[in-house]
This record gives C-alpha cells, sequence and structure tokens, in this order.
C-alpha cells in the first residue's frame, strides 16, 4: 500500500484523498517512511519536519471529515527547496552561513500551501545559495541522482528533483535562476516549470539574483506542474515585481493537450556542438511527434543567445555580490570571531565569518560580481552584459511573432558523475546554456523527459519555452509530448528508473558515507 501511494501522481492522490480511499495522514507517513528507506542514499533532504507534516496531515483529514470544502491538492505532502523561508522550520539555503537559522515568518508561496492544505514534508539540499548545477556545492554534501547514485541530480535544485524522482515526495518547490528547476528536471526524468518571472512571488525567497530567481514546480507530471502552478501563482503586494494578474489558464491547457495547429520553433543556436548525441536523438524524435500530431515545427534562429551564458555571468555575480552583503555576522545567522584577536572590529569579524561562512563557488561569484560592479568596470562588463540582455529579449520578441513556443534540449548532456566537473567551473557553467536565455528574458519555460539516452540509459530533457505570461502554452504542448511519449515508453518514465526500495538505513548510511 505504502508503495502504491508513493508512485501515485499528485493527481492520483487528491483524487484519493477526495473519494477518502485514503487519508492524508496515510498519504503523509507513506512518504516519511519512504523518505527514512531511501534518503541516507539519495540525500535529498536537509530537513525533515515529522511532527509538523502529521500534524499538517491529520488537520486536513478533520475538515475533510467534517464536510469542509478543501483545496484540490489538501493533504497531498510535497517538499520544499530550502532557499524559502518556512517559519519554524530551518531554512539554510544550503550553507554553513545560516546553519540553524529558523525563519520568523513563511514566505508567500509556503504561505499559500499551508492555505491549500498540503503537508510539508521538509526542506531539500541544494547548491549553497543556488550557484551551481550539480548539488555539490552544498554546504551540507552533495544530492544523489536516483537513476544513478554516483551522478548528480542536477542543480542548484537537485534536492527537489531527487526527491521527486526517488518517490520521496510527489510534489516540490524550486526554484530557477539560470535553469535550477529545469536542468534538474532533464537529468532526473522529471517535470519542472520555470513560470514567468514574476508570476510566481519571490518574497521570502532567499535572493541570488533577484532579476533572475523565480520559483516554480517540480513534479511527475505535467498536470501535477499545473495544479502545483496554480496554488503558488498569483499577485503578491509583498513583492514589487510581482505580475498583477490572474494566473494564467495552466490547468485547462493541461488537461486540454492539443498541439493542432500549433507552429512550434526548433532553436538554431540551442542543439548544435557541445550536446550529447542522444540527447540530440531523443529531442529530434520528440519533435517529430509533434509534427505527427498536427503541430508545424519550424527552425527558428535566436542569434544573441550565443552571447547569454558570458552576459549572465556578469549579471548574476554581480546581483549576488549585493544581495549577499546582508550576511555580515550582525544580525543572524553564524558569527565567527577572528583568531588571535582579543577586541576585533566589526569589520574583522564579518571577514572570519564570510571566509569561514561562504563556499568557495560563493566566495568565486562575489569576487566577479564586486569587480564587475567596481568604479571603471561598471560599463565595461555589467552595462554591457544588459545591454545583451536586451538583445536576448528581442530575439524571444521576434521569433514569437513567428511562433505559438519555442523548444530545445533543456541540457546538453545526461547527468554527469559526482565530482566530474567539480574542479572545472567553466564546464560546469555550460549546464545551462540552454536554459538561461529564459531567466534573462523573464519568460516561461518548462521541461519533461523525452526518453533515455541510447549510450548510456539515464534521462533527456526536452525544453518548451513560451512568451511572457503565456505560461498555459507550456502546459498545452507538454501534455500533450507528455502523452505521445508515455504511449512511446508504454508508461511514464520514472517506471524504468532503479528500485531504490532494498536500502536499508545501513545501506543508505555507507552509501552516503
Amino acid at each position: 500500500m505504502t508503495s502504491d501511494i508513493t508512485r501515485a501522481s499528485a493527481a492520483e492522490l487528491a483524487d484519493a484523498l477526495s473519494r477518502k480511499d485514503i487519508s492524508a495522514v496515510e498519504a503523509t507517513q507513506a512518504h516519511l517512511d519512504r523518505i527514512a528507506a531511501v534518503d541516507g542514499a539519495v540525500h535529498a533532504f536537509l530537513h525533515v519536519d515529522t511532527d509538523g507534516a502529521l500534524a499538517a496531515a491529520k488537520d486536513i483529514d478533520q475538515r475533510r471529515a467534517a464536510g469542509e470544502d478543501l483545496h484540490v491538492l489538501a493533504g497531498v505532502p510535497i517538499a520544499v527547496k530550502d532557499v524559502m523561508a518556512t517559519k519554524g522550520l530551518p531554512t539554510t539555503a544550503g550553507s554553513k552561513i545560516l546553519e540553524g537559522w529558523v525563519p520568523p515568518y513563511d514566505a508567500t508561496l509556503v504561505s499559500k500551501l499551508k492555505a491549500a492544505g498540503m503537508p510539508i514534508l521538509g526542506k531539500t539540499n541544494m547548491d549553497e545559495f543556488a550557484m551551481g548545477s550539480s548539488t555539490e556545492h552544498s554546504a551540507y554534501g552533495p544530492s544523489r541522482n536516483p537513476w544513478d547514485l554516483e551522478r548528480i541530480p542536477g542543480g542548484s535544485g537537485g534536492g527537489s528533483s531527487a526527491a521527486v524522482a526517488a518517490f520521496e515526495a510527489p510534489l516540490a518547490i524550486g526554484t530557477d535562476t539560470g535553469g535550477s528547476i529545469r536542468q534538474p528536471a532533464a537529468v532526473t526524468g522529471t517535470v519542472g516549470t520555470k513560470p514567468t518571472y514574476g508570476g510566481v512571488s519571490r518574497y521570502g525567497l532567499i535572493a541570488l539574483a533577484s532579476s533572475l530567481d523565480q520559483a516554480g514546480p517540480c513534479t511527475r507530471t505535467v498536470l501535477d506542474a499545473a495544479l502545483l502552478h496554480s496554488v503558488i501563482g498569483g499577485h503578491d503586494p509583498m513583492d514589487s515585481t510581482s505580475i498583477d494578474a490572474p494566473v494564467p489558464p495552466v490547468l485547462e491547457a493541461a488537461r486540454r493537450a492539443d498541439v493542432k495547429g500549433m507552429r512550434i520553433g526548433v532553436v538554431k543556436e540551442l542543439g548544435g556542438e557541445g550536446y550529447q548525441a542522444g540527447v540530440r536523438q531523443r529531442f529530434e524524435e520528440s519533435v517529430q511527434l509533434l509534427v505527427d500530431a498536427g503541430a508545424e515545427v519550424v527552425e527558428v534562429s535566436c542569434p544573441h543567445f550565443e552571447y547569454a551564458l558570458a552576459a549572465y555571468y556578469l549579471i548574476l555575480p554581480s546581483e549576488a555580490s549585493s544581495n549577499l552583503a546582508k550576511f555580515d555576522a550582525m544580525r543572524y545567522g553564524l558569527r565567527v570571531l577572528p583568531e588571535g584577536v582579543d577586541d576585533p572590529s566589526a569589520e574583522q569579524v564579518m571577514a572570519a565569518t564570510r571566509e569561514a561562512g561562504f563556499g568557495d563557488e560563493v566566495k568565486r561569484r562575489i569576487i566577479l560580481g564586486t569587480y564587475a560592479l567596481s568604479s571603471g568596470y561598471y560599463d565595461a562588463y555589467y552595462g554591457q552584459a544588459q545591454k545583451v540582455r536586451t538583445l536576448i529579449s528581442r530575439d524571444f520578441a521576434a521569433a514569437f511573432e513567428k511562433v505559438d513556443v519555442l523548444v530545445s534540449p533543456t541540457a546538453p548532456t545526461t547527468a554527469f558523475k559526482i565530482g566530474e566537473k567539480l574542479e572545472d567551473p567553466m564546464a560546469m557553467y555550460l549546464n545551462d546554456i540552454a536554459t538561461i536565455p529564459a531567466n534573462l528574458a523573464g519568460v516561461p519555460g518548462m521541461s519533461l523527459p523525452s526518453g533515455l539516452a541510447p549510450e548510456d540509459g539515464l534521462p533527456t530533457g526536452i525544453q518548451i519555452l513560451a512568451p511572457a505570461t503565456k505560461d498555459e502554452r507550456l502546459y498545452g504542448v507538454g501534455a500533450a509530448l507528455e502523452g505521445l511519449l508515455s504511449d512511446r515508453w508504454g508508461g511514464h518514465l520514472l517506471a524504468q528508473a532503479p528500485d531504490l526500495a532494498h536500502l536499508t538505513s545501513a545501506v543508505a548510511k555507507e552509501a552516503r558515507a
């Protein structure tokens, strides 16, 4: 029974809960049991809130028994990336500098999950302050890909994608600054959506790059993503960048699942040299399925995408160096006193704390960003990068005059081995080459599984991009393609993933060590 519960989609769980075939406590306990069985090896979670999740589930059961009209997802448990503030639960952003910090408030997104009656299982692992593409930069150790525990689950939100792929949670929240929802989805065989910038509130999200960050759903199906998107989306007066408009009709589009008559653009610049052969093969097969389903596919050129990676790695570090200045050892978080100094100054305490509390990747990006913003270099670097950003937005605008959505491979390769690219920052950064343009322009994007690469048997992903505020197009195309691919595979891709149920606590502890 536990296995049946954890293997169910969120939509299936919601139906079973509404029919009272299972209780919210049973659904939550089944996932907590699964976490206990396998997370020692996967390390998707940094903190599991057993008591809080079960208390929330019990409350939902009581309200349902009393005949209260509940949200469709009431009682469906969820995991939350550890970059969202959660009242009463530790929130570390994967960093030692925030170790043990317990926020006194909830992020708006978290408040919406609680209002919908969704028990929060815990907080998921991530690259420190969301800086990374592999979750290897977490101060608390890497998460592992359930398809192969020696490989990365993507990043920065590898914990959320791994939790969903390992059936530890039916739903999870991620954040996407340059691909941190979509790239993990691609390498774990899951679905990840980055909504339009401003479509989901950023209030309570620990900022990396404020003009790029966007929270969104991590799920196993497109319908589940639409259900979660409809919960967390919408205007928030607490967020000055929030779009004052209704949530796009994502649920209706996911249920319609139709591409007949749509014009779909294949981005010429996203899929050439550097893309693994199996990734390209599965992408091309997916595009042909769309053609067979009645879509018109054309090639589209976005010439300034070539400069997206360079522009992004000037804009992001610049904003990060500003946002991370608040971690000064004075107000909250870690405080380290410098050795050999009897009466240290505030500057000395700050320097000692930041040296001990920040990891190498965070320090690297702070230094890059501070340099790019410094006097004499601002116009040459940050200013020029913002001009390139404008050109990329114009490329999108021109492309969307010709087509309804754009498609590309989500990531250039399947999951690489843990440690393989850790000493080569540029090789790591190139994992986001296809996902970064959407963040620079603020347009929505989705990744869904496109199959297994023949050469290594690991998941590949196809990315769908839509115009700003037209998020429903992602779900219409995504759901249609998901159905076509499911027919091709004979079921959901994750049904082919290795079974981790054999892991005991001892085996898990050994694997993690």
